[in-house]
């Protein structure tokens, strides 16, 4: 009975990973990454859309973003939408496409993007958390009223717990990765 509720926690603790790891790809390390900018919103002809749904991005450099819009009319709504954001460089308008040159992290900025980097593992962390009690709240439940035996609600408790530390184990290696790419 008690597998039911960690079999149904299992999705939702995988979608805080998940999010996690899409959130930390849109920091800015020593190299370029198309996700740095994908997801920028670029106002078109009155609607909105992002950036990777009006144009092609590529890496040609280390540290530079090409973005090739498909149709030239999008350029000056992609050039006003990335100034608008804090990546720290200028995009430069080059023919037919947009250039980013990503100049070197400074010292202070590297220190920043590293809390930025902890914050939002420790908000994974809270959201895993917010699930364990979900879960256990529901076992215990289930246990007053019957369901659950006493042998069971404890086996429960310590898988849930293992599940719990291996997720937050996932959690903490994303970090270092990311710190250590941060760094570089």
């Amino acid at each position: 009975m008690y597998k039911e509720i960690l079999n149904r926690i299992k999705p939702e603790m995988d979608k805080v990973v998940n999010f996690l790891d899409r959130e930390l790809a849109k920091f800015r390390t020593g190299r370029a990454s198309p996700s740095l900018v994908e997801d920028v919103v670029v106002e078109c002809f009155g609607q909105k859309f992002p950036l990777k749904q009006l144009s092609a991005i590529s890496i040609p450099e280390t540290r530079q973003i090409l973005i090739q819009p498909w149709d030239r009319s999008y350029i000056e709504g992609i050039v006003k939408a990335l100034s608008e954001t804090g990546i720290g460089a200028n995009p430069v308008v080059d023919k037919e496409a947009v250039r980013i040159n990503l100049p070197p992290l400074s010292e202070d900025y590297r220190k920043s993007l590293l809390h930025l980097v902890s914050e939002k593992q420790e908000e994974a962390r809270r959201t895993i958390r917010k699930w364990r009690e979900e879960a256990w709240d529901e076992i215990q439940e289930r246990f007053r009223e019957g369901k659950i035996r006493e042998d069971d609600k404890f086996r429960a408790k310590d898988e849930l717990q293992e599940l719990v530390d291996g997720y937050n184990e996932k959690i903490e290696k994303m970090g270092e990765k990311k710190g250590k790419e941060i760094m570089e």
